[in-house]
């Protein structure tokens, strides 16, 4: 399920992260981290996959008069990527409003 990145409310800009509320779900500000840190190479690959599949539909391989037109639909295209938050600051957004389905293989084995 492809995730709409127009509506994450995640901050574009760098903002500080108050280490009480990321540790509060684990108990354990570094496996937080982990965690947040998986998840925002998830979105990363998305991300990347979907400009791709976008970037992909301009190719060519033939030059043709309508190139600079594509070539300036293409610029669109990556601005509109490079104007999104980055995959790290939606991944933290999302674990902290509880949005990240994380388990511990490890305490599910001495149960």
């Amino acid at each position: 399920m492809p995730i709409d990145y127009k509506k994450t409310n995640a901050p574009v800009t760098t903002i500080t992260w108050d280490k009480n509320e990321l540790s509060k779900d684990t108990g354990n500000l570094y496996e937080s981290i982990v965690i947040i840190a998986k998840r925002a190479n998830q979105i990363s690959s998305e991300m990347k996959e979907e400009l791709n599949k976008k970037l992909q539909e301009f190719a060519s391989f033939t030059d043709n008069l309508e190139e600079v037109f594509e070539n300036r639909e293409q610029i669109e295209i990556s601005r509109f990527y490079e104007r999104l938050p980055k995959p790290t600051a939606i991944a933290a957004q999302e674990f902290v409003e509880g949005k990240i389905y994380y388990r511990k293989p490890e305490e599910e084995v001495k149960e």
